[in-house]
């Protein structure tokens, strides 16, 4: 980005299946935005189902199909930055919605800033907040993980911060191209969490994540505990299979922590009824978390039985 540090290229890649309303409005979003955007790269899983005269008059929009075989969470989109040749690539999950005009704009503005040893920012994410039907207790955790506050993170904060240090999340994350591919981009073959083990790899590296608060994209889950549980066993996998990254900052601390305040907010704001929901779920989460760090021990049809992503494990029974 050196070339065009004060007005950089953005493109935008978006992976989607069974795309609906959400997407919509997200394409919807991006044509008002205020700072110019590039192409629109959509990576459609199932072309069946996708809707060709749905999103007629986007500009830029340009749509390749695959098969929900062929899907890796970080080698379908470091493919995907192959069609373009932007300074910046923003990737967003066909469910987050741009909150207003000015999403991409302070995405852009994150690259200005540098870390305490002048560390130039390898990505940006954005806030996101709650969409009007998540729960109550889900919007804490929104808040909790994205703070109205800005941040720059570095080498330097791992000893304070831990494991969030590396925290990042592709559902609305803009990259360096010029670093991305220094770095080698994403990982190729992962269950999922490809955007933090990037940002550990870039924070090893000596450059920095930046979260940008004023960045805003609607996007929030209401998972079931069985949900959280598949979610969270295929979290902790991740970091089993790259010991390289997360060996020695372990999560447990963290998500007791997000459980303490959600408690002591669920109890402040006069919802204490909510409580055993929150317990039931947090242990789903643990339980999901605590069997995927040890998946090698498993059988394969328990580890099928747990994960949310199956083919990931047929591709990864064919390698073998």
């Amino acid at each position: 980005m050196e070339n065009n540090i004060l007005s950089p290229t953005i493109d935008i890649i978006i992976p989607t299946y069974k795309p609906g309303k959400k997407f919509s409005r997200l394409l919807t979003m991006l044509g008002k935005q205020s700072y110019p955007v590039g192409k629109v790269i959509v990576i459609n899983t199932e072309q069946r189902y996708w809707n060709k005269y749905g999103y007629q008059g986007i500009p830029n929009l340009e749509v390749h199909h695959i098969k929900k075989e062929e899907f890796d969470h970080g080698a379908t989109r470091h493919w995907a930055t192959s069609f373009s040749q932007a300074d910046l690539v923003l990737f967003l999950t066909d469910d987050a919605v741009p909150a207003d005009s000015h999403l991409v704009e302070q995405l852009v503005k994150g690259f200005q800033k540098r870390g305490p040893e002048g560390e130039l920012p390898a990505m940006v994410y954005a806030r996101q907040l709650p969409d009007r039907d998540c729960g109550y207790s889900e919007r804490y955790t929104r808040n909790f993980n994205y703070p109205d506050e800005s941040r720059v993170k570095t080498r330097a904060d791992i000893p304070r911060l831990g494991i969030k240090t590396y925290f990042g999340s592709n559902a609305c994350c803009a990259y360096d191209r010029q670093i991305y591919e220094s770095l080698g981009g994403f990982i190729r073959h992962t269950i999922f969490n490809e955007d933090m083990i990037f940002a550990g790899n870039a924070i090893q590296a000596g450059y920095a994540v930046v979260y940008q608060a004023e960045a805003r994209v609607i996007h929030s889950h209401n998972y079931s505990c069985m949900q959280q549980f598949h979610r969270n066993f295929d979290l902790a996998v991740s970091q089993a299979d790259h010991p390289e990254i997360f060996a020695g900052l372990p999560s447990e601390g963290e998500g007791i922590r997000l459980v303490k305040k959600t408690a002591r907010y669920l109890i402040g704001s006069g919802h204490p009824w909510l409580l055993p929901s929150l317990i039931v779920k947090s242990s789903f989460k643990y339980l999901g978390y605590l069997t995927g760090k040890h998946y090698q021990r498993l059988p394969r049809k328990v580890i099928l039985w747990c994960t949310m992503n199956r083919d990931y494990w047929k591709k990864a029974g064919d390698e073998e």
